[in-house]
């Protein structure tokens, strides 16, 4: 009976068991000492070798002849519980006995001495889904066990692993096996299976099997039933992925805003029945590369597995965008990802995301269209008033637009006498003085009226007398004093703190008409992009 790769060629000692060294030493370690303990929790996604290393520890600890902390796989213990006949090892699968009988039934199987073995061990694989008495029914005899009863628990999940049961145990966590360590196992497989496995298909079938060793396994097994020669098209035909070019062509249709483009490379993959689920995660992944590439250039050789002509490509998107630009695409596609698993039509929704992403709506989605036709409606409006303005005089050296505002600062005790009178009408800008204590006196605006106080940023001013003029280039300003007479006083008074005078003002706009009209335009798109923000942050809610 022909029997599956992966359970073929699953690690039968510590030293087949790859990219786990830090667990397969310590644990070696133990049984050469004799120092194992009496509750192991196992934890890590799928395919690390979980399972794999209880049932190894369970043969190691009870093997008569353990050479180096490893089973003999010659004795009868070995071989017994390879087949599965040993009765002093039990494993359980918590996924279909997970009640607190089943427990209950373990519970009282463990007052019973090992019939052959030294230990009885239990392997508890998934055992986060027992039920909460279950758990109960368990902690009590993890807590006191009798001194010839081990227990390995392994889980995927060990957020809902109680802090009771994990807290008694030895806590081992299983990282995702290496890329290059998968290709380099699947090459040894192949060549014992004589299999003819090309390298570029190896690092693909790593690549997809993203850290778990078993599904690199079983779809090396799968390849090996399409075709004789194994080639990274047939590893892409199989495993329903779409290959390198497709990739690149999406993601350079994005960066070219070119939607036709993405929509048909995407439909030529569909009739080829692609799944478009992987496709979105595909490109989330090459998504990714391209972010650490922008934000990490030194060290991306060593965080982004990818072939030299692959990072040339990479490299080469990643210079077309932002940093910003990438990370939104980010979160759009996975976005995308999460709901294309409750939406009727896959196609559909990865089409919805690809128009966006290559500029069809606004960035981040969300708003309805009657919101959307409301924020058209007050951009219109905003624009028409902007074009019907009356444009300000332009400013010249030697015509200035002169705004002249007065006010007087309020009654104040022990007020020093007013300096020499000028009249305002006939200063003239060769006569001024430089103030400077300007950057002194702005600082005490912004303290006593701070909401008008950035309409002077930039703004220099000098003075003849009692007379200050203020140089600014903000047109703005000048509408803010001549609106509203405490704006004037406040500066006044500000000017009075630092000076120790009280001046009588002149505003005078320094600024062009194409710069002043450039400053308005610049307000409006702010206002604009604050109410279509506004829209979306509230279409998401």
């Amino acid at each position: 009976m022909y029997k599956a790769l992966y359970r073929k060629w699953r690690p039968m000692t510590f030293d087949d068991v790859i990219s786990q060294q830090h667990i397969t030493d310590t644990l070696k370690n133990q049984l050469k000492n004799d120092k194992t303990a009496h509750a192991y929790l196992f934890m890590g996604s799928r395919g690390t070798g979980k399972t794999t290393c209880a049932r190894i520890l369970a043969k190691a600890v009870n093997c008569p002849n353990m050479k180096d902390g490893s089973p003999c796989l010659e004795c009868d213990i070995c071989r017994e519980a390879e087949e599965g006949s040993l009765t002093d090892i039990i494993e359980i699968d918590a996924a279909s006995n997970n009640s607190v009988e089943d427990i209950r039934d373990l519970r009282d199987g463990a007052v019973y001495t090992p019939e052959r073995c030294r230990y009885k061990i239990y392997i508890i694989d998934e055992v986060h889904m027992l039920s909460a008495s279950a758990f109960n029914a368990l902690l009590k005899i993890m807590e006191e066990p009798p001194p010839y009863v081990k227990f390995i628990l392994a889980t995927t999940e060990i957020h809902k692993v109680p802090a009771t049961v994990a807290s008694r145990c030895q806590r081992y966590d299983f990282r995702r096996i290496r890329q290059k360590d998968i290709a380099a196992r699947l090459l040894y497989i192949a060549e014992q299976e004589q299999l003819s496995l090309r390298e570029d298909a190896a690092a693909l079938i790593a690549k997809i099997a993203d850290g778990g060793m078993r599904d690199a396994v079983s779809l090396l097994d799968q390849c090996s039933v399409c075709a004789e020669d194994i080639t990274a098209d047939v590893v892409s035909m199989t495993a329903g992925v779409a290959g390198k070019d497709f990739l690149y062509d999406i993601m350079e249709a994005i960066a070219e805003a070119d939607a036709s483009k993405a929509l048909a490379v995407t439909a030529q993959l569909y009739d080829m029945s692609k799944d478009l689920s992987r496709l979105c995660e595909e490109l989330i992944l090459q998504y990714r590369n391209i972010m650490l590439i922008k934000a990490s250039p030194s060290t991306v050789e060593t965080i982004i597995a990818a072939a030299p002509d692959d990072m040339e490509r990479l490299k080469k998107l990643a210079e077309s965008a932002e940093l910003d630009t990438i990370m939104d695409r980010l979160v759009q596609l996975q976005g995308c990802h999460e709901r294309m698993g409750r939406v009727m039509n896959k196609r559909v929704e990865f089409e919805m995301a690809l128009i966006k992403l290559c500029g069809g709506t606004v960035s981040g989605g969300g708003a309805n269209s009657a919101e959307v036709a409301e924020l058209n409606e007050k951009i219109k409006l905003l624009e028409k008033r902007l074009s019907a303005a009356p444009a300000p005089q332009q400013y010249q050296p030697q015509k200035q637009q002169r705004e002249i505002l007065t006010a007087t600062a309020p009654a104040m005790e022990n007020e020093p006498p007013a300096n020499v009178k000028v009249d305002i009408k006939t200063v003239k800008e060769d006569e001024l003085t430089p103030c400077t204590r300007w950057e002194e006196v702005m600082e005490e605006f912004r303290r006593i009226n701070p909401a008008v106080a950035g309409s002077l940023d930039g703004s220099t001013a000098a003075s003849k007398g009692n007379i200050m003029c203020i140089f600014t280039p903000n047109r703005f300003f000048i509408d803010l004093f001549k609106s509203n007479k405490e704006n004037a006083i406040s500066l006044s008074k500000a000017m009075f703190n630092v000076l120790g005078e009280r001046y009588r003002i002149s505003a005078r706009c320094t600024a062009t008409v194409e710069e002043t009209k450039s400053m308005a335009e610049q307000l409006v798109k702010k206002a604009i992009n604050s109410s279509i923000e506004t829209a979306v942050e509230k279409g998401n809610s």
